[in-house]
């Protein structure tokens, strides 16, 4: 019998284009990726009911109040007893105090997460109801997610993928817990059902978030019945001279009616509830 006579091997099974991860993870599918991080998301919001956010936006340095009080001590005692390089010390002694100062945004997103919580659970139709969001990592992300699930409520955390591993906190909801390739569909997902959004002390990832956001809302690609919150008037008012760009005629006059300054939780919260309740609800 020739060899070609004779009985094949019984053939592999091909593999189904959407288990071949080979290709999943090139850049020709690019597209169903980026659908992926579009779609996937709206399916769980749907499931869990989730019509409306308030999203912090906030620096990932920003710790714990308890945290920041321990390493202000230590580093103070050090300097005090001279027990090292006096410059180090110096240098770690400044760090301490300022993280010690920053520490109250820690607290305070925390406690205005909470008690916009605990009024939204009062809310009688569970699909009215305002479920905090943050980027789901440490910082004043933690303290949004801590302050909800204090409450008793969900929240969500819109986590990225980055170079630098950003460690997702546990206080975020685990079916409301996303993990984002893209920046632009993440930034999507916070600015789409978000009906507030309350800005603390950050940097660049911050900027980029609020003013992104204040963008959209001054050329009306989105509507403008959102709620944006500048929290920390000190900070804000010395890193952005607002009025600045007024004065150079880069923005008009009624732009800086796009945000609101405040500076404590009962003001920051009174306004919120004010405005949710009457464009929202």
């Amino acid at each position: 019998m020739k060899r070609d006579d004779m009985m094949p091997d019984q053939p592999v099974r091909p593999q189904k284009a959407y288990r071949n991860l080979g290709f999943l993870n090139s850049p020709d599918a690019r597209t169903i990726r980026v659908l992926c991080e579009f779609i996937e998301p709206q399916t769980r919001f749907d499931r869990m009911n989730i019509q409306h956010t308030v999203v912090f936006f906030g620096s990932a340095r920003t710790l714990p109040g308890s945290e920041a009080s321990a390493r202000y001590a230590k580093a103070k005692e050090a300097l005090e007893q001279a027990r090292g390089d006096i410059d180090t010390l110096q240098r770690e002694y400044l760090q301490a105090q300022r993280a010690h100062a920053m520490s109250r945004y820690y607290e305070d997103a925390a406690a205005l997460s909470e008690r916009l919580t605990r009024w939204s659970l009062t809310l009688p139709n569970p699909r009215d109801r305002f479920v905090v969001c943050s980027g789901g990592g440490p910082g004043i992300m933690e303290a949004a997610n801590r302050g909800a699930k204090r409450a008793g409520g969900e929240s969500i955390g819109l986590n990225i993928s980055l170079p630098h591993e950003q460690n997702p906190n546990p206080y975020q909801t685990p079916e409301l817990a996303f993990e984002f390739h893209y920046f632009f569909i993440r930034k999507f997902w916070f600015v789409h059902l978000s009906r507030a959004i309350v800005a603390f002390p950050g940097g660049f990832g911050t900027f980029d978030e609020l003013f992104e956001l204040i963008t959209l809302l001054q050329t009306r690609k989105t509507p403008n019945n959102r709620c944006v919150i500048l929290y920390g008037s000190d900070f804000w008012k010395e890193v952005v001279d607002f009025e600045a760009l007024v004065r150079w005629g880069v923005i008009s006059p009624e732009d800086l009616d796009l945000f609101h300054l405040y500076d404590d939780v009962d003001t920051a919260f009174a306004h919120l509830q004010a405005h949710l309740t009457k464009h929202h609800l």
